[in-house]
């Protein structure tokens, strides 16, 4: 949900339900990266309440264009990282001589 001028697209708070800090503090990095942003922010109203605004103003470009920029680099950067990480599991388990392997947590 966007709430912002309808004069002034270059400012804008978006409400995202069902999201803590980690998307919060993650989209705000991301925003914060971009030559475009003058301000970026994140609040949690209230601790109880699963939601998270993100205040977003730019020094031009509309606050909505820049917001789905920077949640579609942080989809990208996700998709490396787990990419990665999927790549050091697999070369770790065809490095390692499988009776090495502890595969059963409960067998001792």
């Amino acid at each position: 949900m966007e709430h912002g001028s309808v004069t002034d697209s270059t400012s804008s708070t978006f409400s995202i339900m069902e999201e803590d800090h980690t998307l919060a503090n993650s989209v705000r990095f991301v925003l914060n990266q971009d030559p475009r942003v003058a301000f970026c922010g994140y609040s949690i109203p209230h601790p109880a309440d699963k939601k998270v605004n993100i205040r977003v103003q730019t020094t031009g470009d509309p606050a909505k264009d820049v917001m789905k920029d920077a949640l579609q680099d942080l989809m990208v950067m996700g998709q490396h990282v787990r990419g990665t990480f999927d790549k050091a599991v697999a070369d770790f388990k065809s490095n390692m001589p499988a009776e090495q392997m502890d595969v059963d947590s409960n067998h001792q």
